[in-house]
């Protein structure tokens, strides 16, 4: 719809008394209103003939002015029926005359010619077939930006913490740019650790200078698309925006894009939009277009884009409703902002990120056929989602949680949140219930009760340990006794989850040597010493994972932290069929980066070895490098809780 700027006028007028013969001008309309309440217009009285204006004194001639008809005011209609009252004027009241408080220009003739088309363009018809950004930057219509030099944002520090709030170093112009691409491209975003895909996070996030030999915005655009293939879209966002979008290229603007979509902000992406070339190959470009045209009041040219869409066919006809429920919600005045647009979903087969984040943003509930045997991205996107209802968040953030996109505090929130809302029914809220009583109930033994019906109503290993990420502090609140010697590898598992060492070595008296939570206490020690080689043999011999693969992580990480020789090392390694020191072109390269004590690129090339859903695709191999690189360039905090979540999951 089409909105309308009303303009008002403020007239006044000063009678002066007897002798004044100049009035103030008035703004012509219809003609002149009386500006009197109803009921104090002009009496009717005889007519009698208006004095002829005198001239004021001036000592320069003027041209004798033509006479002017004064139109009748018009009367308004009284209020009730009573005679009006009589009010006296003096007999020489000047006449006001109605004229526009300023005086129109003298009208110029207008040239007729042939008009001057853009260099390229044939025909009038050639120049209306364009597309509309395409026609902006021909006709020069397109927004420029007016930051002042001084202030535009140079290409460097891109990330939104700083070193000084615990982001990483930021210097990586000595770093060979090929390989710092291949550790970023070549990471499928899903990692096995949580303590992993947080330490990664926490070097994507950071204010990083650009590498030499490479574009910087291909840089970035490198580090948004990680993120978003970990599920951080929040985070991918920020980083895309903290680049002014004059100094987008293709890649980022096609990472941005991707990181709009993923966190459900479609008018976010309009002012980059505008200043970046379309994307004549991706649909959603011009189907955003129309949405934020809708936005920004151009209603009718918005849909009309989204209309001619449908009508080629250049998206499939639900993702296109949606955009059509979206542009709609603009609330635009007017028939052509208002539609009722029905989204169908009977013969729609399989989702994808565009129509789940198009379904959230228009606050609908996609059907639940629809949203089965899923990858873990969607189920990230809904654990973020404030408009997504409560008990759905908390049955996705299992895997958010498990992951390392959501920390233990906000899935205590979360849950404190459905303990508070008695709509929330079901198994959310009767995991409420269990968090709440593994804080304060009676005992501590029905508070590890609480917990372990938790731990325990796990559907398999990973979110079994996602419950332990959410009773990590209950877990911390829990007297230590020998009572519950039994259950301390669980418990401290749960502490470590959250990174919670100091709580958990508070139990290092009251468990057994060899036992879990013995192994899980050596490794997450940050006193450091070496380990006992005997309550090393003892935990090795009570081993039943498969494979020994808990001793083999065990030793992979005590000795990638220095806490038994080499020696130790190389006859488990026997024993276990394990080659530890076995080299490839990764282990070099992230040797050689922790020799140079290059933090950044050292958990660049970590997170590109823990690829994988599950700690199965973990080698030892893998985690003594890992851990060993991160504790030599000063990351030994978080080398220690890779170590330990590797043996409690493995």
């Amino acid at each position: 719809m089409r909105g309308r700027l009303m303009m008002g006028a403020l007239v006044s007028v000063s009678v002066l008394g007897l002798g004044a013969m100049a009035g103030a001008p008035l703004l012509a309309q219809q003609g002149p209103e009386s500006l009197l309440p109803p009921g104090f217009d002009r009496p009717a009285r005889q007519a009698r003939p208006s004095p002829t204006p005198r001239p004021a004194a001036s000592s320069t001639p003027r041209a004798a002015a033509s006479p002017r008809p004064v139109a009748a005011a018009p009367s308004p209609a009284p209020t009730r029926a009573a005679p009006a009252p009589r009010i006296d004027l003096p007999e020489n009241e000047p006449t006001i005359a109605a004229q526009p408080l300023i005086a129109a220009a003298p009208t110029a003739p207008v040239a007729v010619g042939p008009v001057k088309l853009p260099t390229g363009v044939t025909s009038y018809a050639q120049l209306m077939a364009l597309p509309p950004d395409k026609l902006d930057q021909l006709l020069g219509l397109r927004p420029r930006y007016d930051i002042p030099p001084g202030s535009a944002r140079a290409l460097r520090q891109v990330g939104v913490i700083d070193q000084s709030e615990g982001g990483l170093p930021s210097t990586l112009n000595s770093q060979n740019y090929d390989l710092l691409r291949a550790a970023l491209t070549g990471n499928g975003g899903q990692m096995v650790s949580r303590w992993g895909h947080i330490l990664l996070r926490r070097a994507l996030v950071s204010r990083l200078d650009p590498p030499g030999g490479g574009d910087p915005a291909d840089f970035v655009a490198m580090r948004v698309a990680l993120l978003l293939r970990m599920g951080e879209g929040d985070l991918a966002r920020a980083v895309a925006q903290d680049v002014d979008p004059d100094n987008y290229n293709p890649a980022l603007t096609a990472a941005a894009l991707d990181s709009y979509v993923a966190t459900e902000d479609f008018t976010g992406f309009c002012p980059i939009m505008g200043v970046q070339p379309a994307f004549a190959k991706d649909p959603r470009w011009n189907a955003m277009q129309g949405m934020c045209d809708a936005f920004s009041g151009n209603a009718a040219g918005g849909f009309a884009n989204l209309d001619h869409m449908i009508f080629v066919g250049a998206m499939p006809r639900i993702d296109m409703q949606l955009a059509l429920k979206y542009a709609g919600a603009a609330g635009t005045a007017g028939r052509s902002g208002r539609r009722n647009v029905t989204v169908e979903w009977d013969k729609v087969a399989e989702m994808t990120p565009w129509r789940y984040a198009l379904t959230l943003a228009v606050g609908l509930t996609p059907p639940a056929k629809l949203m089965q045997d899923l990858p873990a991205q969607y189920d990230y996107v809904t654990a973020t989602a404030p408009m997504v209802g409560l008990g759905l968040r908390a049955d996705a953030s299992d895997r958010a949680g498990g992951a390392g996109i959501l920390s233990s505090s906000a899935m205590v929130d979360l849950y404190s949140q459905i303990y508070a809302n008695d709509d929330v029914t079901g198994n959310p809220a009767d995991r409420a219930l269990l968090l709440r009583d593994a804080y304060v109930a009676g005992t501590p033994a029905d508070r590890l009760k609480a917990m372990k019906g938790l731990w325990d109503g796990g559907a398999d290993a990973n979110q079994r340990y996602a419950r332990q990420v959410l009773t990590a502090y209950a877990a911390a609140r829990l007297p230590v006794s020998g009572d519950y010697a039994g259950d301390a590898g669980d418990l401290i598992a749960s502490m470590l989850a959250a990174g919670l060492d100091a709580n958990a070595l508070r139990w290092s008296g009251v468990v057994p040597k060899g036992s879990l939570g013995w192994a899980l206490l050596a490794l997450a020690d940050g006193r450091g010493g070496e380990a006992s080689t005997g309550d090393l043999s003892s935990f090795a011999g009570a081993d039943k994972s498969d494979s020994s693969r808990k001793t083999a992580f065990l030793v992979a990480g005590l000795s990638g932290l220095g806490r038994i020789s080499d020696s130790t090392r190389r006859d488990y390694a026997g024993k276990l069929s394990v080659d530890f020191d076995g080299r490839s072109r990764w282990s070099e390269a992230i040797d050689q980066a922790a020799a140079l004590n290059n933090q950044t690129l050292v958990v660049m090339l970590a997170g590109l070895g823990m690829q994988g859903d599950s700690w199965g695709r973990m080698t030892p191999r893998y985690l003594y490098h890992i851990v060993s690189a991160l504790n030599r360039v000063g990351l030994g905090a978080e080398a220690r809780m890779i170590a330990a979540e590797a043996v409690a999951r493995a």
